[in-house]
């Protein structure tokens, strides 16, 4: 198959260090791209940029702290076109709702909110028409979920990714947010075992997904295949979302 579909382009990932950041910017360099990769883990990501570009990848790596807006500027100076945008930095708090601290709640925030709106300010002022943005959010955006800080800023991702769609799309810039459910990465390594297993026993497919099954579809929200889907939001996460808790009745009936 012929890996031309990000030929030409230039695709700035976050949190590209390691896990699904790291994922997608294989992907989006063995389809042609030139990838900056980001991150605050220097030696990662420096480690990665070396191992793509020993397979002849286009991968250069970049010290990024998504939640400051100086960073982003000086980003932005280096660069004189981005065709792509991948906000995928995040940091997870799983502190609930009677013990969160503020300075942990306004963290959450500042990544995994505040940080795609810097890089939408800092770069789509270089995005020419075609351009894509796609936001990477959680299947916790989508419901109640313990972890309230990490829940809240994933539903304020959508919104600022709803508000993209619209004020964007006059300039051939689209925006889209896909939602990972479990997916085996070093972020969730840390994860309670308890809720490891109730996650999936709440997943129909019954597993957890892989970065290679989140890979392809930001490739493809950032291709020309995808150029109508504009304010789009997709689920990764082998049908968690869709059965809305009625997953625990099917299991206590099986079980009966």
């Amino acid at each position: 198959m012929s890996r031309t579909r990000l030929a030409g382009r230039t695709i700035v990932v976050t949190g590209a260090a390691q896990g699904q950041g790291a994922a997608e910017v294989a992907a989006a360099a063995r389809e042609g791209a030139t990838v900056i990769a980001t991150d605050v883990l220097d030696e990662a990501g420096e480690k990665l940029a070396v191992s793509l570009g020993g397979e002849g990848l286009d991968v250069q790596y970049r010290h990024l702290d998504v939640s400051s807006e100086g960073d982003w500027a000086d980003l932005a100076a280096s660069l004189t076109e981005v065709h792509g945008l991948v906000n995928n930095a995040g940091i997870a708090v799983r502190a609930r709702l009677g013990s969160v601290e503020l300075a942990d709640w306004n963290r959450a925030f500042a990544v995994n909110t505040t940080g795609a709106l810097l890089g939408i300010q800092a770069l789509t002022p270089l995005m020419p028409t075609g351009s894509s943005i796609v936001n990477v959010g959680s299947v916790a955006g989508l419901t109640a979920h313990h972890a309230v800080a990490y829940t809240a800023s994933k539903w304020a991702l959508r919104g600022l990714s709803k508000v993209a769609a619209l004020e964007l799309a006059p300039r051939g810039i689209r925006t889209n947010v896909i939602h990972p459910g479990y997916i085996e990465t070093p972020l969730m390594a840390s994860a309670n075992p308890v809720f490891v297993q109730a996650h999936l026993s709440l997943t129909p497919q019954g597993r957890a997904g892989t970065v290679d099954e989140v890979a392809p579809l930001v490739v493809y929200l950032l291709s020309d295949e995808a150029s109508y889907v504009n304010g789009a939001e997709i689920t990764v996460d082998g049908g968690y979302a869709a059965h809305g808790g009625v997953k625990a009745i099917t299991n206590a009936l099986d079980a009966t």
